[in-house]
């Protein structure tokens, strides 16, 4: 995903130093690579948590990702909110400044995480006068500080006049801030270019997401048997159920961060849902009966369905509110699938922003199941794909457990054992 940030910024020319900010011009921003470093490595997965790791470990798996992100010119980074051996990151001068800046050679600034600072004391937020100084002297450049400004400038006043922050500290701070701004061209044009503003979500954009969606479709089961495919699904079939909680919920496809912090359900703003997707995919002639949960009435009638999509996966979370010791499929989703399957041919759609548990009635009784992951507005892409105008190309990012008890897995262990291995993905086409 490190390319996101020459998507934002531009691409540097090769001549351009590693490290350096770049923003190529006005129709590009700064992008912020996040969150430094280890907090996809805490101990059970906890949100804010601890990454217990040598540096060694920490070099070999979570920094890799912020060299090619300086290698593009990355403007800025953020701090995590998370520790390493139980060093808060906010405070850890080794990582933020000694490797980060002075090892790796980032010339950008670093930016604290919302209220971070207020983190490094227990209660939170107390002792604040501490809380600064110690983050800045461990190399925080820009602090986002939501509420209590007033007190962060009279704080950190004090404590660059009374020297417990050095000035060289706050001079390096304030170059680093003015280079990026700079870069960005902020000083020519200090205001943003509302004539671009049409092109936010226009047909090129949604045409991009589109095909993002078809590209990360990971197809995890085709068929009871191999030589028998499931999938593709015939378009012009007679009947078809498309039930469940996901199949006609815009907010539950985009998850978390979108409209608010935690996600919304419904539809929330402009797009399409699996369900909008599949009316238009089927043909004239197919009629296309909708339950959010299917009926008894509907499902004693099933002999006159070809085949039944169902869609469940996880409501909306971010951050501590997505922490999860039991990971099943939420609103009675398993029921959902299991009632619909073992009475009609059953594709499922899960739509989650992880792996979750596969209780092993899913996979017996289900026909085919693809993981759809967070498609946003463009449920078309997911019908693109299950209809066959394209094929699946998706590969697993991470191994899939059994069971939470089965995790951490690790794929170069003896004892690995996966329901589905790292890298595991179908294709619903013959060769």
């Amino acid at each position: 995903m490190t390319s996101l940030v020459s998507g934002l910024q531009g691409v540097p020319p090769e001549e351009h130093p590693n490290g350096y900010p770049f923003v190529a011009g006005r129709n590009n921003v700064v992008a912020c690579v996040k969150h430094f470093v280890g907090d996809g490595g805490t101990d059970k997965g906890i949100n804010e948590g601890n990454t217990i790791a040598s540096y060694e470990e920490l070099e070999k798996i979570h920094i890799p990702p912020y060299l090619k992100c300086l290698a593009q010119g990355v403007s800025t980074v953020m701090a995590s909110y998370s520790s390493w051996n139980g060093t808060r990151l906010h405070a850890d001068r080794f990582l933020l400044t000694e490797i980060l800046k002075e090892k790796l050679g980032f010339k950008g600034f670093l930016v604290s995480d919302w209220e971070g600072l207020d983190r490094l004391s227990e209660p939170q937020g107390s002792n604040y006068r501490y809380c600064i100084k110690t983050a800045v002297n461990a190399g925080i450049d820009m602090v986002m500080v939501p509420f209590k400004y007033e007190q962060f400038i009279q704080d950190m006043t004090d404590l660059v006049e009374s020297g417990e922050i050095p000035m060289a500290r706050i001079n390096d701070a304030v170059e680093r801030i003015l280079r990026v701004k700079f870069v960005a061209g902020l000083f020519g044009h200090p205001l943003t270019d509302r004539s671009l503003l049409p092109t936010v979500g226009c047909k090129e954009h949604r045409e991009l997401a589109q095909e993002a969606v078809r590209k990360s479709l990971v197809l995890l089961k085709n068929g009871k048997n191999a030589d028998k495919p499931f999938l593709p699904l015939d378009r012009n079939a007679k009947r078809i159920l498309v039930t469940g909680t996901h199949a006609d919920d815009l907010g539950y496809q985009c998850g978390g961060w979108t409209k608010t912090w935690f996600g919304l359900s419904g539809r929330i703003t402009i797009g399409t849902t699996l369900l909008d997707a599949i009316k238009e995919a089927v043909g004239d002639e197919t009629e296309v009966i909708y339950e959010k949960t299917p009926s008894k009435e509907t499902l004693a009638s099933s002999e006159g369905f070809s085949y039944a999509i169902v869609a469940v996966g996880e409501p909306p979370y971010a951050e501590t509110m997505g922490d999860n010791s039991e990971l099943r499929i939420p609103f009675n989703g398993t029921d959902i699938v299991t009632a619909v399957a073992e009475i009609i041919p059953t594709l499922v759609i899960l739509i989650s922003g992880r792996p979750v548990v596969l209780e092993p009635t899913v996979l017996e009784k289900t026909e085919a199941l693809v993981a759809a992951w967070l498609p946003g507005t463009e449920g078309q892409g997911v019908a693109d794909v299950v209809f066959g105008d394209y094929d699946f190309k998706g590969k697993l990012p991470v191994s899939w457990f059994k069971h939470v008890e089965h995790l951490p897995l690790d794929a170069h262990a003896n004892s690995y054992d996966p329901l589905f291995p790292f890298g595991f993905g179908l294709n619903s086409k013959p060769v």
